[in-house]
């Protein structure tokens, strides 16, 4: 389980592929702190640390995990939002994140708000919901939605969140991670509309 809390970033090294998978070489200032066997979201979805090596460990991508999100698109340079799992005896920033993506969304819009940026993602309409002021992990981010509708929501995103993730580099049209809120999921199951 996750915060969504990014702790920082790491850059693709090594994309190579292995049958329908794909194995991800990363390079990180936390790697010497990592060990084999440990969970560690990357843009949000929940991989497991294979090896590790003096300059970078190695993560797999199952075929599932390429088809629903965007980390099959990943090519050497590019950069991921990271977060090791929550730690019980610690606060708790940030949301409830499994590290489990419901979709990829695509970027619709990106505009300066007087210092702050908002975006508005697209999604498909059976895939989740948001609602106004709840929780969304875009890319491992937890934020707060801004406005939500059927198919879209847009985020405020603060100038630290800015300066210190990928979303920075997001562009109209780029897919990113899309994990709903987790109680949303719940309550949208109860009442039988998913």
């Amino acid at each position: 389980m996750f915060t969504g809390i990014i702790e920082s970033q790491a850059q693709v090294l090594l994309v190579v592929p292995q049958l329908q998978n794909v194995n991800l070489k990363f390079s990180s200032t936390i790697t010497p702190e990592l060990t084999i066997n440990q969970s560690l979201s990357h843009n949000g979805v929940c991989l497991t640390v294979t090896q590790i090596e003096e300059d970078g460990y190695w993560v797999t991508a199952i075929n599932e995990t390429l088809v629903h999100t965007q980390l099959g698109s990943l090519e050497v340079g590019d950069r991921v939002n990271i977060e090791r799992c929550l730690i019980l005896n610690g606060r708790f920033d940030g949301h409830v994140v499994q590290g489990h993506i419901d979709c990829k969304g695509l970027v619709e819009e990106i505009s300066e708000d007087g210092g702050s940026w908002i975006l508005k993602i697209l999604h498909s309409r059976d895939a989740g919901m948001t609602v106004k002021k709840g929780s969304v992990c875009l890319n491992g981010v937890s934020l707060t939605v801004v406005d939500s509708f059927l198919d879209a929501f847009s985020v405020a995103i603060i100038p630290y969140t800015w300066e210190n993730t990928n979303i920075s580099s997001l562009r109209k049209g780029d897919p990113v991670n899309i994990e709903f809120d987790i109680y949303g999921k719940y309550l949208q199951k109860m009442i039988g509309h998913k």
